[in-house]
């Protein structure tokens, strides 16, 4: 029940001086928090608002919000904008409006962006002024490590040294292992519905510190900004602030918790954020599954989005489903006939946003700039996405990105130069589009060991 001694922290970083590492003090607080709440399960931190104004604390948050960059909140100001104005002066009045408990949040500032490969579909933004964003990055430093140690296996969205591969790799590894019905959920507006009551409760369990409490209750209640009308927040957290990850995490852990219990014999839950699947034996036990997470999300105020949550067979290939970016689907082994494993591959959607932004930037509109301008706007777009998807079986996906690139390409420089005909492939060869330099993603991929764990 006690706090994390100020001579535990000490003890960390004297040993960081001992062992010859450079001295991290905002590295040892975290490692202290985390060793603490991993040793002591039940334990209930009291004396976390302390730390976060501390300077070296907010340092790091800066430090942070400065790489994201972001756009400004209802102020205006700026990340230049501090810096040019003097970070220590910005960083010295938050250390002391937080110490001083007279630090109130700005109201976030919302906007509606499209939701890539949806056309027409929008999702709201809510963006907090710089000064909110770090602080709100100073509470993310101290809270993380308190429940980080707490999270299950189960859960992979928004945490240190996990990622959507992993998950992915999860997902395959478990059908592999002959679970082969599939409960796809979509949650309904999830950081939108997230009730106050049930996520400060789950807060609670671990954070007593009131004044910890207060700080996120102020943000859950910060109101928007929106064609000039300030609306209140009655449910949810803001998402597009720098903590809301880590409090969707925070919420849903009570349905990994569920699958630890009652949802064990159901199948495997893999969770990334508020995009989950599970992964089942018999279609019984994936309807089953799909009842509890009702049931639990229920609790939080989330529903299942009845359209788009559903039951698939992987038996020998006949469905797929879709999940982080990759469709996922059975597939016969060259190898041994007779035998399906999980492959993985770019989505349609996911291509199709690759498409969409390939077709912008050479579109006939804008003939006007220089073809090394466009592939210099190309080439950062396709490394990002080959980063992604090269874990999986995307060769042919790579392959017909690398054609589609080259025709775009070609069409926006005969358009340029006022040429005619479709006969592009002949007069722009592969020698003209090695030659500009495009990112290629052919010969960039590896291939997942679909045949492990079975």
């Amino acid at each position: 029940m006690s706090a994390v001694s100020a001579s535990s922290i000490r003890r960390e970083e004297g040993l960081a001086r001992l062992d010859g590492r450079p001295l991290d003090k905002v590295r040892a607080l975290q490692w202290t928090l985390y060793r603490c709440a991993k040793q002591e399960p039940e334990r209930r931190f009291h004396a976390l608002y302390g730390h976060v104004h501390r300077m070296d604390v907010l340092w790091r948050a800066w430090s942070i919000v400065c790489t994201n960059r972001g756009a400004p909140g209802v102020d205006g100001v700026t990340v230049d904008a501090v810096a040019a104005s003097g970070v220590d002066v910005f960083l010295q009045d938050l250390a002391e409006r937080l110490r001083t408990y007279t630090y109130r949040p700005s109201v976030l500032r919302r906007v509606q962006i499209p939701k890539p490969g949806r056309p027409g579909e929008f999702r709201p933004l809510s963006i907090p002024t710089v000064a909110d964003r770090v602080v709100m990055t100073a509470a993310k430093l101290v809270l993380e490590p308190v429940f980080e140690a707490g999270f299950t296996e189960a859960s992979y969205g928004f945490r240190p040294k996990r990622s959507a591969i992993d998950a992915c790799d999860a997902v395959r590894v478990a059908a592999n292992k002959g679970r082969e019905w599939v409960f796809e959920a979509d949650i309904r507006d999830c950081f939108g519905t997230i009730g106050h009551d049930a996520l400060v409760a789950q807060l609670a369990r671990r954070v007593v510190d009131r004044s910890m409490l207060k700080l996120i209750r102020t943000w859950l209640r910060m109101g928007v900004l929106e064609g000039g009308v300030t609306s209140p927040t009655g449910a949810g957290t803001p998402q597009g602030s720098p903590i809301s990850p880590l409090l969707a995490n925070v919420a849903l852990h009570v349905l990994d918790e569920a699958w630890q219990d009652e949802g064990r014999r159901l199948g495997v839950l893999v969770r990334y954020c508020d995009d989950f699947v599970v992964l089942s034996p018999t279609r019984q036990r994936a309807e089953q599954a799909q009842q509890l997470a009702a049931r639990v999300l229920g609790q939080l105020g989330m529903r299942l989005h009845p359209e788009k949550s559903g039951i698939t067979c992987l038996t020998r290939g006949g469905q797929g489903f879709e999940f982080l970016g990759f469709h996922h689907r059975k597939v016969e082994s060259w190898k041994w006939r007779g035998r399906f494993y999980l492959y993985r591959w770019p989505s349609q959607r996911a291509l199709q946003v690759l498409r969409d932004k390939v077709r912008a930037a050479t579109s006939r509109s804008r003939t006007e700039r220089p073809v090394a301008a466009v592939v210099a706007e190309l080439n950062p777009v396709l490394r990002g996405w080959a980063g992604y998807f090269r874990k999986g079986n995307s060769a042919r996906k790579f392959i017909a990105v690398d054609q589609y690139v080259h025709e775009r390409l070609a069409i926006f420089t005969s358009s340029k130069h006022g040429l005619s005909g479709r006969n592009w492939a002949a007069r722009y060869n592969y020698g003209w589009i090695s030659r500009l330099g495009v990112f290629r993603l052919s010969g960039k991929w590896h291939g997942a060991t679909v045949h492990a764990q079975r």
